[in-house]
């Protein structure tokens, strides 16, 4: 197979030369911050750099899943595939019934199961008018702190605004919050949870973090289950900075232990997770069948083989069933980015960087005259991938492929200014370092990539504004670079690599690394809130929006526990298991149901 053809869906740069290598003309104000200093006299970096000679060998890990998903044949359901679908149809329509018959507050209830269990895109009409009901009705002021901070919390998400004045009832009179509400443990954990939807410039949301952080880690050894691991959970990473696609997975085998759950509920979110599980399934046999023709095809053994990674990378941003279109333009762009990464990074003399730079900016198959002949192969298939991409688009999808292709040259045009640092033995400013590679992550063009999966209404719109790279996608970007070089700083880089932002803090602040990275972090909170300040922008591109966000939460599954999983695969073995090979044990109920 030399193409995995495309689902329908449903539902000029110039160079200039300093003492410190070329410095490459960026596309936009976003990119050209990272130009700025380059003449600040910084110290070599202490790892080797790239060199007139091949780089040192570096072997990456083999990919542990190999053809697996290309031989895997599921075990049969507990029903028949139609038969779920049916039963899922007729759930469906008492959910409907259950938001035609709930008040304000019951929807609140609602909505948050239903978002917790992954079953929301199921009710987009639905959750669109309780969120206008919850919005024009205040909660009494006899509602509960747990009432109160769901509402809020559902809310922001969703990108209304609401004052964080609503808490002010749970304090004294001396602006404190009051001590009873310390024995409501998931009062507490929802005021946790929606706090961290705060924005630039409010201490009050600072304060109630604090204040609910430290009153959890107080009760939370007392807790019963599920209440417990939900808490410890959130202690590790706030719900609404978690992958809420892996929170899915926790918590439908959690939601049939709370007291007063809706079976309707359980029993259709798993039914969804099954169904939802042999659509992913065929996507995964069919990308990991493409990537394995070219990666058999380029012969370029010193590359991630992450296919796998990739498809789980892109699913946890774009689940949904209607979306195979995004879901296969994101893990297919992970994949060459890959490659154009760890060739700059791991392989690539400096001359050859030069060439496969020029050649991309060229984007004719006349180029691959330039490149040596280790990269020909992998040339031509990079331009045939995008010529496949553009002819197999649907006709009703307004999709300009011409924004992606310019978003992978300007990665390239990054990664060639990082092989000059490197080759230069030069390590940057932080604040040039983080700039530049925020970008060089691939976040501009995985974001291009979501864009796929708009509709028609603001295809055109979110397309160019994304393609314009932001500063939504530099904050995102920001995040999924950052929690990428701690991992990398904790795991030790390799040599080739040019100075994490990690090192060019330490070397430029003369810190200890645990100093480093707790300013770095700092600075990530900064981005976070500049991600959940963008929700009360332009509300027409909220859609997109929420995709970029679904980005960053996404780095907090690849990078969690400071790993770096993309690269070090074993540590997302047991989540892939239990996202495309595990279903939901379900009870059955008789056919007379």
């Amino acid at each position: 197979m030399d193409e995995l053809r495309l689902p329908a869906r449903n539902c000029t740069y110039v160079s200039e030369t300093t003492e410190n290598g070329p410095l490459i003309g960026f596309p936009n104000a976003s990119w050209n911050k990272a130009r700025a200093h380059t003449g600040s006299t910084c110290m070599a970096p202490s790892g080797i750099a790239a060199s007139p000679e091949k780089k040192l060998g570096f072997e990456f890990e083999p990919s542990p899943w190999g053809d697996f998903f290309i031989e895997y044949e599921p075990k049969p359901l507990q029903r028949s595939e139609e038969w779920m679908m049916t039963r899922a149809d007729k759930l469906k329509e008492d959910v409907h019934m259950m938001f035609n018959t709930s008040n304000s507050t019951e929807g609140v209830f609602l909505l948050d199961t239903l978002q917790h269990l992954g079953i929301d895109h199921l009710f987009e009409e639905q959750i669109h008018n309780t969120l206008s009901k919850i919005l024009e009705n205040k909660l009494t002021s006899s509602a509960s702190l747990h009432e109160e901070a769901l509402r809020f919390r559902l809310l922001r998400e969703h990108g209304y605004w609401v004052s964080p004045d609503v808490f002010n009832k749970f304090k004294g009179e001396d602006g404190t919050f009051k001590k009873d509400i310390t024995s409501q443990p998931s009062g507490l954990l929802s005021l946790y949870n929606a706090a961290h939807l705060l924005i630039h410039g409010e201490p009050a949301l600072e304060e109630a973090i604090s204040f609910a952080r430290h009153h959890l880690e107080l009760v939370s050894s007392s807790l019963k289950s599920p209440l417990a691991q939900q808490v410890k959970r959130a202690l590790h990473r706030a719900l609404p900075r978690s992958c809420k696609r892996v929170e899915t997975l926790h918590y439908i085998s959690e939601y049939g232990e709370e007291e007063g759950h809706n079976p309707v509920l359980l029993e259709l979110a798993k039914l969804d997770f099954n169904l939802l599980q042999h659509v992913h399934l065929k996507e995964l046999k069919a990308i990991t069948e493409w990537w394995k023709n070219i990666y058999d095809h380029i012969g370029l053994s010193y590359i991630r083989d992450r296919v796998v990674e990739s498809y789980t990378w892109a699913y946890v941003i774009y689940y949904e069933r209607c979306f195979e279109l995004p879901r296969i333009i994101i893990a297919k762009m992970m994949l060459l980015i890959t490659i154009l990464d760890d060739t700059y990074d791991t392989h690539g003399t400096i001359e050859e960087c030069r060439k496969l730079y020029e050649a991309v900016q060229r984007w004719d198959e006349s180029a691959v005259s330039l490149l040596p002949e280790y990269l020909k192969k992998f040339y031509i298939k990079l331009l045939r991938t995008f010529k496949n991409i553009e002819g197999e688009m649907p006709v009703d999808i307004n999709y300009d492929i011409g924004h992606l292709k310019k978003a992978v040259q300007n990665n390239v045009t990054g990664y060639l200014q990082e092989a000059e640092w490197s080759h230069k033995n030069y390590k940057p400013r932080f604040i040039d370092q983080v700039n530049l590679t925020s970008l060089t992550i691939g976040a501009p063009t995985i974001c291009v990539s979501m864009m796929a999966g708009m509709s028609d209404t603001i295809m055109k719109q979110a397309l160019k504004w994304t393609a314009d790279v932001p500063d939504v996608v530099v904050a995102a970007g920001k995040i999924v670079r950052l929690m990428n070089d701690i991992a990398a700083f904790e795991r030790g880089k390799c040599n080739n690599d040019v100075a994490s932002s990690v090192d060019c803090y330490i070397n430029e602040y003369s810190v200890t690394s645990d100093v480093a990275i707790a300013r770095i972090g700092a600075l990530m909170e900064d981005e976070w809130r500049t991600l959940n300040q963008a929700r009360f922008g332009n509300r027409v591109l909220l859609p997109a929006m929420q995709r970029i966000i679904s980005l960053a939460l996404s780095a907090s599954f690849i990078y969690d526990n400071r790993n770096d999983a993309y690269t070090a695969s074993k540590h997302l073995q047991k989540t892939i298991e239990g996202l495309f090979i595990k279903p939901m044990q379900m009870s059955i109920p008789s056919v007379s149901k």
